[in-house]
């Protein structure tokens, strides 16, 4: 294992301070590192939070700050963060409105997050995302996972809470979202967890898992490494037909890297998910391309489709400033 760390049971922390110190115009570390809100709370908003296990940034910390989340609950990597991070966080970012919890479905996320809504002393709601198209049920669910549509839903739910809609609108907005959602990722190598220091599966130099989840999780099925156009059109033919897109459909297209795959192939996905894309007559009116939900150091991509409607759309083009994303300001 080759990484660029001090001791492994120092790596998050240390991460941690780096970021808020390189962000400390946008965002600031709770008491114990609990969480990572923005540095204005906004009174009379509804706060919005999340969280998971770390090894997946720039989610969700990067997402922090105007028009996306109020504060993220970071756990070790791969695993969940603890209700009392939750809670900590809620107080630390309440602006009287209520808050809401966006989590993505994995049993240690769920479980966590509804604790510390039961024990939460003012009005809180929880959203659960599960776009992942490739299984039903994985290693660490019940039901689909939760995997880079989030970003999505963060996005334009942030919007909609910056504008101030009230509680119940933002989760009603988000389920929404999140049905409208549907993604697949393909890795072409693993991933390496520090505390394991060696990699999570093996891979043959010409495999590759299709359906892959973003810790590692088993796909559908080990294939031959395929070229692009054939891996695109497998993961767009999944997702279009989940979604029961017809021609003329207007969707955002978000081409997401696992972190250890470079641009260019990213953007060689983007332009030939397009092609197809077109090809069905569906349109891609927004899109996103780059490493925003990852696995460490694997190397592959998921794409993403989710359709848009006007408000869906004014929304995703609202201004936002957080660590990762920044547009429109």
């Amino acid at each position: 294992m080759k990484k660029l760390i001090n001791a492994v049971d120092d790596v998050l922390a240390q991460s941690l301070d780096g970021f808020a110190a390189a962000h400390a115009d946008i965002v600031t570390l709770g008491e114990e590192r609990k969480f990572v809100r923005r540095r204005q709370v906004k009174p009379g908003k509804v706060a919005l939070i999340s969280g998971g296990g770390s090894g997946h940034e720039p989610l969700h910390a990067g997402f922090v700050g105007f028009g996306m989340l109020d504060a993220a609950c970071p756990g070790q990597v791969f695993t969940s963060p603890t209700p009392d991070q939750m809670m900590a966080a809620a107080e630390a970012v309440d602006g009287g409105a209520g808050t809401l919890y966006i989590v993505k479905n994995y049993e240690g996320d769920v479980m966590n997050f509804a604790m510390a809504a039961e024990m939460a002393s003012g009005p809180v709601e929880s959203l659960i995302l599960d776009d992942d198209v490739a299984v039903e049920n994985s290693t660490w669910t019940t039901g689909r996972r939760g995997v880079a549509g989030t970003l999505i839903v963060e996005k334009i739910v942030g919007a909609a809470a910056e504008r101030g809609d009230d509680l119940a609108s933002l989760k009603a907005l988000g389920a929404r979202v999140n049905s409208h959602t549907r993604s697949m990722g393909v890795a072409l190598t693993s991933c390496t967890v520090p505390a394991a220091g060696k990699p999570t599966f093996s891979l043959g130099e010409d495999e590759m898992e299709m359906g892959v989840g973003i810790h590692g999780e088993p796909g559908r099925r080990r294939v031959k490494l395929a070229s692009a156009d054939a891996i695109a059109e497998e993961m767009l033919g999944a997702i279009v037909g989940d979604l029961s897109l017809t021609s003329a459909t207007e969707v955002l297209l978000f081409v997401n890297g696992f972190g250890g795959t470079p641009l260019m192939e990213l953007y060689l996905m983007q332009d030939r998910a397009r092609k197809w894309l077109d090809g069905k007559g569906i349109k891609v009116a927004r899109s996103l391309t780059g490493s925003y939900v990852t696995s460490l150091d694997m190397a592959g991509c998921s794409l993403t489709l989710s359709v848009l409607d006007e408000q869906a759309k004014a929304l995703w083009d609202a201004p936002v400033h957080t660590p990762a994303l920044r547009w429109g300001m």
